[in-house]
């Protein structure tokens, strides 16, 4: 009811884990904010402090940040913020949590191309072939959520 919601821009810090659930599938990486400021005297920007969430992103948007993502790619996040505590080796632990609710690649620092993910059992009110000739748009593709080969990152 009273959730915190927070809009994060930063960078993905850990690669994108994703795995099915009973409750669907769920994607988890590690994002790192990091703080600027302009410094008058040397008219320059400033790194500050950097901080570190754990996101997780349920169903088609997990699948879709899994498929989309890679370490180091800059993003926007969008969600609920959780704050929770653990005893771990006789401390206390504090961990901040990101419930994704929407994120996509900061715009800002580069260019993407969106591909469209067809809904599973969605229908359509035309066929795909008038579609692309009335709009001139490429039809959208279906994606199956990601394999652990497509997880794993390349060096």
């Amino acid at each position: 009811m009273n959730e915190t919601t927070v809009t994060l821009v930063g960078n993905v810090a850990t690669g994108v884990e994703y795995r099915e659930t009973p409750s669907g599938g769920v994607a988890r990486f590690r994002f790192a904010v990091t703080t600027r400021r302009w410094v008058r005297e040397q008219s320059a920007w400033a790194d500050g402090n950097t901080s570190f969430y754990t996101v997780f992103a349920w169903r088609s948007l997990g699948a879709n940040l899994a498929a989309s993502v890679g370490v180091g790619d800059p993003l926007v996040v969008h969600g609920k913020l959780r704050i929770r505590e653990e005893e771990r080796e006789g401390r206390r632990k504090t961990f901040v949590d990101v419930d994704a609710v929407a994120a996509g690649h900061d715009l800002t620092r580069g260019t993407a191309a969106f591909r469209r993910v067809a809904r599973v059992g969605a229908t359509r009110e035309q066929p795909a072939e008038d579609a692309q000739s009335q709009t001139g748009i490429e039809e959208s593709v279906t994606l199956a959520p990601p394999s652990v080969e497509q997880l794993t990152p390349v060096s």
